[in-house]
């Protein structure tokens, strides 16, 4: 069929992501280094990301193409998320992971933001982490000072190429979450995150209580 989708010119893109991150269908993707639309029927032809590509590398373009099909964007996304083993959800008694990993505070699996469910056991009632994968490395007592008693979840906006805000919202909407605490870097990149959680908030309908904790490159926090 003749409708209109977006075009991305390869040569102007220099594969940031920041166009596959405002996807909320997920059908742009970073490969070798250059934005791809992966398949025509994943693009509704909205644009959410045009605005976001700091290279105009994205425009739209009247073509043949395969209409819109949500419901292979749905399967796509169920397919990520089974096919990976680590996607497995599980609830560490407490005390448990420190005994076995000398000192470990980790409570929940899995933390990536990505393959995290949206509903889980360990959610209800949980004081919430959402952290910048660097944190942990950046801040020495990040396991004592953040992770304990706390469900975590971890990302990097600038490379994972998702939008979190979504999924955040409906965490937060499907469970009984206490409170948020954002832990990210100083670096720019890092507001993305602090800023997903922000829109999740506002979205989910809920008046829940977060907070933002930036680290420095030197291991300090502000």
């Amino acid at each position: 069929m003749l409708r209109t989708i977006i075009h991305i010119d390869e040569e102007k893109c220099n594969g940031c992501g920041a166009c596959a991150r405002a996807c909320h269908e997920g059908a742009i993707a970073i490969v070798k280094g250059k934005a791809r639309l992966l398949r025509d029927d994943y693009c509704d032809g909205m644009g959410d990301c045009l605005p976001e590509c700091p290279m105009g590398a994205i425009t739209f373009e009247e073509r043949e193409a395969a209409a819109y099909d949500p419901q292979a964007v749905a399967a796509r996304k169920e397919r990520q998320a089974a096919a990976c083993p680590g996607s497995r959800v599980r609830q560490l008694r407490p005390g448990e992971a420190s005994r076995s990993a000398g000192g470990s505070q980790l409570q929940n699996w899995p933390v990536q933001l990505k393959l995290a469910p949206v509903k889980a056991p360990y959610f209800d009632g949980a004081r919430l982490l959402i952290a910048a994968d660097c944190t942990a490395y950046a801040y020495a007592a990040f396991h004592n000072d953040f992770l304990q008693g706390r469900v975590a979840l971890i990302g990097c906006p600038k490379l994972d190429g998702v939008d979190y805000s979504e999924k955040l919202a409906q965490i937060f909407l499907q469970n009984d979450i206490r409170e948020v605490t954002v832990v990210r870097m100083e670096v720019p990149c890092c507001g993305g995150l602090e800023f997903a959680v922000q829109r999740a908030v506002e979205n989910c309908g809920k008046d829940l209580r977060w907070r933002t904790v930036t680290v420095n490159i030197d291991g300090t926090v502000q």
